[in-house]
């Protein structure tokens, strides 16, 4: 099975498409993820696209659908979340990762939303894969299984860090409801985080060490099963952030950790373990 890791666009927001780009692609990303939001087009990106997939037809792009929070029905959500997704058509994505519903809508309510959702990936022809994410319909392991139950279709972008922040472990006592979303996730995000945060400041320093071997024995488990299945190719978005996912000094506001060192260095440990 082959593995391409992807370039997240949070925290390059001062670079137009083609610098961007040009920064994964000289850095051994084969793609890109990435939020354009509305109030901030990303100068030349679909140019920069194409121009990525004529030389590497392989090149991967995930476009984010994530909504601002707004006081609205369940009905005005869909249709906000319905127009997010056609906009990033433009993009001609790979398929799209959607934080998609809300921890606080009822079963129901996010039912019609993921339904929402399913209904646009069969028109568009695009997948849409949801993100386990805190806020979401996804922010929690065990409540995400009764959606699983119910659609077994649905596809998820595991970040692992934001179960462990709502359970405040790492999911020591979690072990078979983490068993039971393996076989539906489609991508990964490759953070490191804890009880208390969904980041640590750097996963590479000696006191996160068993954090960071918990963590990759998650992701292995993941790419053993889709390697099992006989996938023949998956993604990983190394996604460190910057702040207020990176932790800073207090005064000066100095990040603690570089965050584009950091995501390189998960992606060359990850490409040595796996």
């Amino acid at each position: 099975m082959h593995i391409q890791y992807l370039l997240p666009y949070w925290g390059h927001e001062q670079l137009d498409g083609q610098a961007f780009i040009q920064k994964a692609c000289s850095a051994g990303f084969t793609g890109i993820e990435i939020n354009p939001h509305a109030n901030h087009k990303v100068h030349g990106l679909e140019h920069a696209i194409s121009l990525a997939r004529e030389i590497d037809p392989a090149f991967i792009v995930v476009g984010q659908q994530v909504l601002s929070s707004a006081l609205e029905s369940v009905s005005a959500y869909i249709v906000r979340m319905e127009k997010r997704l056609e906009e990033l058509l433009v993009l001609r994505p790979n398929f799209i990762n959607s934080h998609t519903g809300k921890d606080y809508f009822s079963f129901d309510d996010n039912c019609r939303v993921i339904e929402a959702a399913m209904n646009f990936a069969e028109k568009s022809g695009i997948r849409v894969l949801h993100e386990t994410h805190r806020g979401r319909f996804s922010f929690h392991l065990s409540s995400l299984l009764p959606y699983l139950k119910k659609y077994p279709q649905l596809e998820l972008v595991a970040d692992v860090s934001h179960f462990c922040v709502v359970s405040e472990s790492l999911l020591e006592d979690q072990e078979a409801s983490f068993e039971q979303i393996a076989p539906h996730v489609a991508h990964l995000h490759a953070r490191v985080g804890f009880s208390q945060s969904p980041q640590v400041n750097n996963p590479m320093a000696p006191e996160w060490s068993g954090t960071l071997e918990r963590y990759v024995g998650w992701w292995q488990r993941i790419v053993d099963y889709k390697r099992a299945q006989g996938d023949s190719l998956f993604t990983i978005t190394p996604e460190f952030g910057p702040f207020p996912y990176m932790p800073q000094s207090p005064f000066t506001q100095e990040p603690l950790a570089d965050q584009w060192n950091t995501n390189l260095a998960i992606k060359n440990h990850l490409q040595t373990a796996f």
